[in-house]
């Protein structure tokens, strides 16, 4: 008890999502290398629309308590559900991108807002 009331709040988050990660079976985003195909999950950091080469593009941060990924979605300005602070699962294949994870138009599946 002691032990976990010393240990900060960031931290103690990242245990938690990292048990979430084994226990639906995903990947840990910190273990993904370059152009494999993975299943994450994680909680969105941020959201931003972040054009493209001139395509509207948006961009979150999926973060699992290990590593974080970036989700992109190409050609879509918004996305119901996807929002800050919101947890979902992610699968398609990661790219490396200026030294940063990046998963383009994954499928996903948001997780019902009572498991967060």
């Amino acid at each position: 008890m002691l032990d976990r009331l010393s240990t900060s709040q960031e931290d103690l988050h990242s245990a938690e999502l990292q048990e979430d990660t084994q226990a639906t079976g995903c990947t840990r985003i910190s273990e993904c290398s370059d152009r494999q195909i993975v299943k994450v999950t994680g909680t969105l950091r941020t959201v931003t629309l972040r054009p493209r080469a001139g395509v509207p593009a948006l961009e979150a941060e999926l973060f699992d308590g290990t590593a974080p990924l970036d989700v992109v979605w190409l050609g879509r300005r918004s996305i119901v559900g996807i929002e800050p602070g919101r947890k979902l699962i992610a699968s398609g294949r990661i790219s490396l991108s200026h030294g940063r994870r990046v998963l383009f138009n994954p499928k996903y599946e948001l997780r019902p807002l009572g498991q967060e």
